[in-house]
């Protein structure tokens, strides 16, 4: 059980890395256009940032630290 947890836990954080990189991306992309005066979605990049983005790095950090303190109490029963 434990370990089907942790396999879903990682691959909903490895989805998550794709978005937040998706989304970096995104934002540098859109920047370099808005200075060269040519419209690539920064406004639409602004409007997604508290419902999706936002959200997606802190499940992303969330997620890791949950991954990590898991692994570690599994390390500690193992070794007993």
């Amino acid at each position: 059980m434990k370990e089907k947890l942790l396999n879903w836990l990682n691959l909903i954080l490895v989805a998550d890395v794709f978005l937040v990189l998706f989304g970096f991306g995104w934002l540098a992309m859109a920047a370099i256009g808005d200075a060269a005066g040519v419209n690539l979605g920064l406004d639409l990049w602004h409007q997604l940032w508290q419902p999706v983005f936002n959200p997606a790095i802190g499940i992303l950090m969330g997620g890791a630290i949950l991954s990590g303190l898991l692994s570690w109490v599994s390390r500690k029963f193992q070794a007993d």
